[in-house]
């Protein structure tokens, strides 16, 4: 390899280079439809570079970071061929017509925002994640097409990319007073704040390794994340829907626009739905229809999907609607056109997540474990050559591991993995079995030369966690997953490997990440959610068989709920519990603030906002059980 750079940064190795050459001697590169439709309908490029400001002047969000995509056709060393393509034409962004009547802005933060033009006013579709991102896609959308009001915001499911800008575009005050309608599938509120707070803390951590935020923008970094280039760092919101579709066929105008709804629920997201609209003969399937393999298992960490659920469901979108789309847009790449191309889309899709199912089940039912499964499985020749079931976000590979676990769990059937020791405990003996760490590390360099990069992370992982302070072993490792990242097609996978080999080298670094659990999440917790929320922070073994029991009253939602403190969990129910060690009566908007901590519930007590009867100590006794959880913990090192 070559000199480093200077954070010490490797080029790609002759074995990289050698993989990466033959992955894409296996693609349609003569295949240039999708540059085609992803230039298509231009009307303005992004301002100032797509740089967008928060309201202390720092960046948000910053596309001209990823100028160097557009410098080169042919892809770097660095860079996996197939992945360098798909990021060409993710990073293409503007205010884009989709038809007559129907406009988008890409490229502006993670995921797209759409405008449907009515007669009464402006839709608004799924309002990215940030507030000053979506503000600065409608004041672009502004000039260019009439300044008509928004009267309404669709989120098409519960994802935070879906929803968080969504003060950007509308005023609460609009919202209450029935001026603005905000409309969401069934199920969303709840799902989309139970994934952001109940995890949120080490999915947020894992989230920072997936869309690279740890990374430098350079061949040698930060390429993007296959789904859409990263994740703006700017102010997440919610603000609760006002309507719900709930059914497959519920019709609704909105704007003086038709819209039918199809339900989509378990698919890309819990709650998720689809919706055709009349007079644009434009179909949406959400994010269950993109330009890449999307994730049945998102490697940030989340809920395993069902890719059988998700195939029916663009199944029914082709019954419903394939007669009649003559476009097809996304909240994720570029839209399509014409018939035959939405069909060839939707089917091809429907067809790659029910082969994951499947062959999955079919190789499980023959034994095969699911690390097995996942080295065996393929795509039909077809599906592999078809650009947007290629893995750019999800993989094949992990895809399949996580439909195994879906139907059979973690465990693989053999005696020899269900008690197996932690990694830290296990790490040293692997090393004392591997003849000591010079040894070992020996061993791993050999492979190294030999461009067994998977196998040298796996080996010297065990040096790592025998010894973190192994700079030897450290900077190995680093090197392996360098190169794991260099040949990665996955967006994520490349992420996490550089983050990996970036926090290896240099440690574990403080910066900006955008966080899910925000007021707005906090605000929209039902009762039971919050203190579901709570029972997860309980520190069980330091509660050990306490016993509270702390009845709570919420004057200004005219709640009351009991807790219980019980062999080492917290369980509620509702009423207030005549008997409670203690009884605390405070409105829930200034619990709300104690949740985000912006003030302490002794304070509230002090200023008259709060009272407890009975045995105060039981609430403090609580919130001394109450886990504080670390965002940066350690990730590549114990």
């Amino acid at each position: 390899m070559s000199e480093r750079d200077d954070r010490g940064r490797a080029e790609a190795s002759a074995a990289t280079q050698t993989a990466n050459e033959a992955l894409a001697a296996g693609l349609p590169f003569e295949d240039t439809r999708d540059f085609e439709e992803a230039e298509r309908g231009l009307v303005a490029p992004l301002p100032d570079g797509g740089r967008v400001r928060g309201a202390d002047g720092g960046l948000v969000w910053d596309l001209s970071r990823f100028e160097f995509l557009h410098q080169h056709e042919e892809a770097p060393a660095t860079v996996n061929p197939s992945l360098w393509r798909q990021m060409r034409l993710t990073v293409q962004g503007g205010l884009y017509e989709v038809v007559p009547g129907l406009y988008q802005v890409r490229t502006l933060d993670l995921s797209n925002i759409t405008f449907a033009e009515g007669e009464d006013g402006i839709v608004v579709f799924d309002p990215l994640i940030s507030t000053e991102t979506a503000r600065a896609a409608l004041e672009l959308y502004y000039q260019h097409r009439p300044r008509k009001p928004v009267v309404a915001v669709v989120y098409s499911h519960s994802h935070v990319d879906h929803y968080g800008g969504v003060r950007g575009v509308v005023e609460e005050a609009d919202v209450a007073a029935g001026k603005v309608r905000i409309i969401a599938p069934e199920g969303f509120l709840e799902a989309a704040v139970a994934e952001n707070v109940l995890a949120g803390n080490v999915m947020s951590r894992r989230s920072s390794y997936m869309y690279g935020n740890l990374l430098p923008a350079d061949p040698r970094g930060q390429v993007g994340a296959g789904l859409g280039v990263s994740t703006s760092s700017g102010t997440i919101t919610l603000i609760p829907p006002t309507e719900t579709v709930s059914e497959t066929g519920q019709r609704l105008n909105i704007a003086g626009l038709d819209f039918e709804f199809m339900m989509a629920p378990d698919s890309e997201a819990p709650s998720e739905m689809h919706w055709f609209i009349e007079q644009f003969k434009a179909v949406t399937a959400a994010e269950n229809c993109c330009h890449t393999l999307h994730n049945t298992y998102s490697i940030r960490g989340a809920k395993i999907r069902d890719p059988l659920s998700w195939s029916k469901h663009l199944e029914h979108t082709i019954e419903l609607w394939g007669d009649r789309a003559e476009a097809m847009y996304g909240m994720h790449h570029w839209p399509v056109w014409g018939r035959e191309r939405v069909l060839e889309m939707l089917g091809l899709a429907r067809d790659g997540y029910r082969f994951i199912n499947d062959e999955t089940l079919r190789l499980a039912n023959h034994g095969l474990t699911a690390n097995e499964i996942a080295e065996q499985v393929e795509f039909t020749p077809e599906l592999d050559r078809h650009w947007a079931m290629r893995g750019y976000y999800g993989s094949l590979n992990h895809n399949v591991k996580a439909t195994y676990v879906n139907y059979l769990g973690w465990f693989d059937g053999n005696p020899a993995t269900l008690h197996t020791l932690p990694p830290e405990e296990a790490a040293g003996r692997y090393v004392e079995f591997m003849g000591g760490r010079e040894a070992a590390l020996a061993k791993a360099r050999e492979a190294f030369t030999a461009g067994e990069y998977r196998w040298v992370a796996e080996v010297v992982n065990h040096l790592v966690f025998a010894d973190p302070d192994d700079g030897d072993a450290r900077a190995l490792q680093a090197d392996a997953m360098e190169q794991l990242g260099y040949q990665s097609e996955s967006g994520p996978w490349r992420n996490f490997y550089l983050s990996g080999a970036t926090e290896l080298r240099e440690g574990v670094k403080a910066l900006p990440t955008p966080n899910a659990a925000s007021p707005d999440s906090v605000r929209a917790m039902s009762a039971s959610l919050f203190f579901d929320y709570l029972g997860m922070r309980l520190n069980g073994a330091k509660a050990g068989d306490r016993r509270l029991t702390i009845a709570c009253v919420f004057p200004d939602r005219d709640e009351s709920w009991t807790l219980l403190v019980r062999h080492g969990t917290l369980s509620h129910r509702a009423g207030a519990d005549a008997d409670a060690d203690a009884t605390v009566t405070i409105d829930r908007s200034e619990l709300d603030g104690v949740i985000l901590g912006q003030t302490k519930i002794a304070d509230l007590i002090d200023a008259g906002k709060a009272t407890i009867s009975g045995d105060a100590k039981a609430l403090h006794d609580l919130v001394a059980l109450l886990d504080e959880f670390e965002f940066w913990f350690n990730i590549v090192t114990p």
